[in-house]
């Protein structure tokens, strides 16, 4: 990637150039493990999900999980990438006290899903491509519990076994806000596609940065890799410190190790784990117990021709055929929920105003209530009508978010609230002209102020003359009769 200046970042000694690459690591979805008929449920007892393969006790042997490799094929699908028709199952040694067979199995040569790419968009419209090196399918290991008892460590299975997909990008990343972007968009393509739920807080989608600086147009310079970051806001504090750490490092004449960082939460700063190996220290060899993975191409094209509508896509569509903005279709694609619901309540509306209702009044009230569109009182017709009571004029924009504070209150229609509070907008002509000749005729000094030149006080007599109507008369109407009376 050529250096993009927009993203330097300025230390004592002269202007950095921040290079990241990103290992995420996604649950793959699916009932059971990789190699197992284990449940791969979040949430069991612990050591509840939990095989003689998961175990490794001896003589158990690893069986592939079709639904897996399946998954893992549509997430290539997903972001344009190589699905190689023969991958390998290799073995990563490597001891942890919660890996029971001594080694993961991996993939490394010969990936599931070779390059592709993910496209970023950030607030200031710009857009980046994130180059996709490979996906490959493995093993989780279990996990270590230290806060059970004072002096011993428990362990506990249930993740050991579970189908992940490793994601590997490029080093094409450049600043923290652009890997906030990357790690929302793959989140939201991997959700799109049904291929992992996404869900950071529960560990089934974290990821493992890399971060190196070096001077503008240098090779790359010594990276270090902070594990197992389970936030958007985690990764870019993380990415934030790391870079000051190892500019403020290198300009004091130390040097960046090449090592594993973690990341304490609680500082928002990282620490060192361990010296950080490289490809050989793991001993890769392929798996004994298991045949190179192989498919057809019709297979392939199988899974491409039932794959849903991904985020781009929807998004290209709001642009070119709704008129939306390429920001308000962005935020409208992110969750797959999300775009649904658009599309529910925009169809046969002003589709430019359902998203502005949805981004601004929707959106503000499920923040303030503290729960999700999935849980929302407001049906998606429901917005759509209301919205539609605003375009033929039957209320104004106003009373609208009046009716609509009761419609999440209450989820009633719009036009039963409307009926019951008598809020319909008045557009009678005479009944109008009576009202503003009621505010004529109580401010005549008023009124001939604004013979005399004062234009400004306009405003006061259609705030007048809408305060007499209680908000109900049509704004439209009510500047148009009372221009015409007041110049005449």
């Amino acid at each position: 990637m050529e250096t993009d200046v927009s993203n330097l970042v300025s230390g004592r000694t002269g202007d950095w150039e921040v290079v990241i690459g990103m290992e995420v690591h996604a649950q793959v979805t699916s009932q059971s493990k990789l190699f197992s008929g284990s449940s791969a449920e979040f949430g069991a007892d612990p050591n509840m999900h939990v095989s003689l393969v998961d175990a490794a006790m001896p003589g158990m042997l690893p069986v592939i999980n079709e639904e897996c490799v399946r998954q893992a094929i549509r997430t290539g699908l997903g972001i344009n990438a190589q699905i190689n028709l023969t991958s390998v199952f290799d073995r990563k040694n490597y001891f942890y006290a919660d890996l029971p067979q001594g080694y993961q199995i991996s993939q490394f040569q010969h990936p599931i899903v070779g390059e592709g790419e993910v496209t970023i968009e950030l607030k200031d419209g710009s857009q980046h491509v994130i180059g996709i090196e490979r996906i490959h399918l493995e093993q989780d290991a279990g996990k270590s519990m230290h806060d059970q008892h004072p002096t011993q460590s428990y362990i506990d299975l249930n993740r050991s076994g579970v189908a992940l997909m490793e994601i590997v990008s490029r080093p094409d990343i450049r600043s923290a806000e652009q890997a906030g972007a990357y790690i929302k968009k793959l989140r939201s393509i991997l959700r799109y596609l049904g291929t992992c739920d996404g869900n950071m807080e529960e560990g089934s989608m974290r990821a493992d940065v890399n971060v190196s600086v070096r001077r503008p147009g240098d090779p790359l310079g010594t990276r270090t890799e902070t594990k197992n970051l389970n936030s958007v806001r985690f990764i870019m504090q993380a990415i934030d410190y790391e870079v000051e750490r190892q500019i403020e490092l290198i300009e004091d004449g130390g040097e960046v190790d090449q090592e594993t960082r973690l990341f304490d939460t609680s500082t928002g700063t990282t620490r060192a784990m361990r010296s950080k190996e490289d490809a050989h220290d793991y001993r890769y060899f392929p798996d004994p117990d298991l045949l190179p993975l192989s498919f057809t191409q019709a297979y392939v094209d199988s899974l491409k021709a039932e794959l849903p509508e991904l985020p781009d896509q929807i998004k290209q569509r709001m642009v070119t055929e709704y008129g939306l903005s390429s920001y308000d279709a962005s935020v409208l694609t992110e969750e797959r929920e999300t775009a649904a619901y658009y599309e529910a309540a925009s169809d046969g509306q002003d589709r430019k105003m359902v998203a502005n209702w949805m981004s601004v009044e929707l959106f503000g009230a499920l923040n303030k209530a503290g729960t999700n569109l999935a849980d929302c009182p407001v049906a998606p017709q429901q917005l759509g009508a209301l919205v539609g009571l605003i375009t033929d004029g039957t209320i104004s924009g106003k009373i609208a978010k009046d009716v609509f504070a009761d419609m999440f209150d209450t989820g009633k229609n719009p036009a039963d609230i409307i009926e019951e509070k008598g809020l319909k907008q008045v557009s009678d002509t005479g009944a109008i002209e009576t009202m503003i000749d009621d505010v004529l005729a109580a401010n005549q000094d008023k009124v001939a102020e604004y013979k005399s030149g004062k234009d400004k006080l306009f405003g006061f007599f259609v705030g007048q003359t809408m305060k007499l109507s209680r908000g109900q008369a049509n704004p439209a109407l009510v500047n148009q009769l009372l221009k015409a009376k007041l110049d005449s």
